[in-house]
């Protein structure tokens, strides 16, 4: 019988491609065949039978790369899923304009039970080709390991025609500024020799014709990484699970990889980077109002001074305060208005405290939509309050490690709760949550924050059973966190189109910055930088100030804005208006253009008491937003350049989207001096500046800017902007 249904399901898929082959040109320039998948950039090809790779080959000039097909260990034995014949099943338009996926399926030749799947998504307009790797079986078969490590080798290919090889780190912890970083590690012949393994998420490979590009989507802090690129002497590489990617005994039925990602073209790694990076901004997510460059205000920054100064962070999460504050967020040109931790009733049930909001924020939608602002939310999504109906509902998706069940702890000066599991069952109630508050409480942007990356090895969740070792099941957790986080974004956005959804990686052990959760939405990666201790002026946990304060870099000048453009770094691959950090719009007039300068870099955010900004202040920040807004999706497509770091003098980037010639640029400097710089990029020569400015144009429409400083301050350019 089961035979019989595999003879018909392949009848069926035969049926299929020849409906495909037959009559189907996707619009656009993309069209599929019997064996290929072709954009503008790249074709995607394969073997008629014994497939046991993908080719990936640019246009149109012919270079290209052979992707081996996975190799894991089934019921005990290293198994490459070597396949009799792939077919393309299906292929659909996604509801990200332009991205297209691909369905392609074959029985393996080791075993007629078992059903490799490759979904591939690709765009005409992008080198860049996402794929991943599902399996089905018609008979019981098992992921196993047989030293307990996972044995499962996911793409393998070749390095030996690339004269540079590069490791691009997305998650290193930097303590000095107390934020993930961005690094960039050359690899040498003698990493290939000694079999070095590589953490990535990015490898790149080039020479002086053309440079490849290869990726994974998930997310771990560095070191502590679930996945690694092994190297090998004949130059070789191996993408492996390196840990926690499946626990002994998972049934290969209905088993999914994460996604992965491979791009190419002819020219250097430079040309890559801006294509990878315009692929992240416009292609990686289906959540496309993520990627919009919406300007935000976050109430954290006044609700630490309130505690600094003698209150409580609660004191001022009140519906007057928020109301006055509304007003305030509008006239300087704020559209995203979060309200912190403190607006629930309870974690876990998500409701808006009635005694501190009585109307369960109508007032405060009503004046949001008069002012045509959007609303958001803290929350800790691993959170629920003793209390709760949540976890009264959801008691069996509590975190428990050896045998011990999470705890009650404060909640930010709200009821205690206890971490519950999101690789659980858990995770839809949450979700559905989501889309509750989406829906009644007009909620459009979800901050999510406190989420370690490990801490819990039950074994009646998703992340292991019975059978596997308390640490198999911790660590499968770990692997699977930023995978359900994914899928909890996933089901919201299906429901909810206007969603947006930012992480906090601002701590170390947290779910470290990469690829999967960008998928979804976007970064909060710094938020006041250093605390005292990480300069060891005093103990972890204390303060060498009475009131207790933590925290640095929070006052008035440059400083603070050295730490919050450090991260800057990643805007080479990844967008910054992906990347948020809070700049201050504190008095006086000098520091709030230091901070709107680094604002208009692209990472669009605010924090502080902005009631007690002068009305000065007000209109300075209000204009300037203004005339950024003119710009700000060409500094969202450009990709930066930029001369000197954070603290040097001077300190230039520039922001000019190719196409227009529109964008921005910034100049920094620490004391007296002027400087000169001219711009990379055509420019328009429409232009705005503030005072200490002059411009020349040259013949070739570049812009010749020198900039006068008579103390520590910031020139702000805008090209495209009268």
């Amino acid at each position: 019988m089961q035979h019989m249904q595999a003879i018909m399901r392949n009848i069926v898929a035969v049926f299929v491609l020849g409906l495909l082959t037959a009559c189907h040109t996707i619009p656009g320039t993309e069209s599929v065949r019997q064996h290929e998948i072709t954009t503008s950039f790249f074709t995607i090809s394969w073997a008629q039978a014994h497939v046991t790779s993908w080719r990936y080959t640019l246009r149109p000039d012919g270079n290209c790369m052979d992707i081996q097909l996975p190799v894991a260990e089934l019921d005990g034995k290293t198994t490459p899923l070597t396949v009799r014949q792939w077919m393309v099943i299906e292929c659909r338009d996604l509801k990200l304009k332009g991205v297209r996926e691909y369905v392609v399926e074959g029985l393996l030749e080791s075993d007629g039970t078992i059903r490799l799947q490759v979904k591939f998504r690709v765009a005409d307009q992008s080198p860049v080709a996402r794929f991943c790797y599902s399996l089905t079986t018609t008979t019981p078969h098992q992921l196993t390991k047989k030293q307990g490590k996972d044995n499962l080798v996911y793409l393998s290919y070749p390095m030996k025609d690339f004269s540079e090889k590069k490791e691009v780190r997305l998650s290193v912890f930097n303590e000095m500024v107390h934020s993930c970083t961005l690094s960039e590690e050359e690899l040498s012949q003698a990493d290939f020799e000694h079999s070095t393994p590589v953490t990535g998420p990015i490898l790149i490979g080039s020479n002086d014709r053309y440079a490849f590009l290869c990726a994974y989507e998930h997310d771990s802090m560095y070191p502590d990484s679930f996945l690694e690129y092994r190297l090998y002497p004949d130059n070789d590489v191996r993408l492996c699970a390196r840990r926690g990617n499946y626990y002994d005994g998972q049934p290969a039925n209905g088993f999914s990889s994460i996604w992965f990602e491979f791009a190419g073209l002819t020219g250097s790694e430079n040309q890559l980077a801006e294509r990878y990076r315009d692929f992240v901004l416009n292609f990686l997510s289906e959540n496309a109002a993520s990627r919009k460059p919406y300007i935000y205000y976050n109430t954290w920054g006044r609700q630490e001074r309130v505690k600094w100064n003698g209150g409580q962070y609660l004191t001022t999460m009140n519906l007057e305060y928020t109301l006055r504050e509304i007003d305030r967020a509008h006239e300087m040109g704020i559209e995203v208005y979060v309200l912190d931790a403190g607006w629930f009733n309870k974690t876990g049930d998500w409701g808006v405290n009635l005694k501190n909001f009585p109307d369960g924020f109508a007032q405060i939608r009503e004046k949001l939509e008069r002012a045509g602002m959007q609303l958001g939310v803290w929350m800790n999504p691993a959170k629920a309050a003793v209390s709760s109906r949540a976890l009264q509902a959801n008691e069996h998706c509590r975190k428990t490690r050896l045998g011990k069940a999470a705890t009650p702890a404060p909640e930010w000066e709200t009821e205690d709760s206890v971490d519950m599991c999101l690789v659980s069952p858990y995770w839809e109630y949450y979700a559905n949550e989501l889309i509750r508050m989406y829906k009644e409480l007009g909620i459009r942007y979800f901050y999510l924050d406190g989420v370690g990356q490990m801490g819990c090895d039950d074994p009646r969740h998703f992340h292991g059973t019975a059978e596997n070792t308390a640490e198999e099941r911790e660590t499968a957790y770990g692997f699977l966190l930023p995978v359900y986080l994914g899928k909890i974004i996933g089901k919201v956005g299906a429901a909810c189109p206007e969603v947006i959804f930012d992480f906090d990686v601002t701590e170390s052990r947290r779910i470290g910055v990469g690829l999967q959760f960008l998928a979804s939405g976007r970064y909060f990666i710094l938020n006041n930088g250093p605390y005292f201790n990480n300069f060891d002026l005093c103990p972890r946990g204390k303060s060498i100030l009475p009131n207790g304060c933590h925290n640095i870099f929070i006052h008035p000048g440059p400083a603070r804005t050295w730490f919050m453009r450090s991260v800057l770094e990643y805007d080479r691959w990844i967008p910054s208006n992906l990347i948020m950090a809070n700049y201050m719009p504190d008095d006086p007039a000098n520091s709030q253009i230091i901070n709107l300068a680094s604002l208009a870099l692209g990472q669009n955010a605010l924090w502080g008491d902005i009631l007690a900004v002068s009305q000065e202040g007000v209109s300075l920040i209000h204009d300037i937003l203004t005339r950024y807004k003119q710009v700000r999706d060409d500094v969202a497509i450009a990709s930066p350049m930029h001369i000197g770091k954070p603290g040097d003098t001077p300190e230039i980037y520039e922001k000019i989207n190719q196409k227009t010639g529109k964008g921005v640029v910034a100049i920094f400097a620490n004391g007296k001096g002027a400087f000169t710089y001219t711009t990379r990029n055509n420019v328009t020569d429409e232009v705005w500046h503030n005072e200490g400015v002059t411009i020349n144009m040259t013949q070739d429409s570049h812009a010749q800017i020198t900039a006068v400083f008579d103390e520590a301050s910031a020139k702000i350019l805008f090209f495209g902007v009268k």
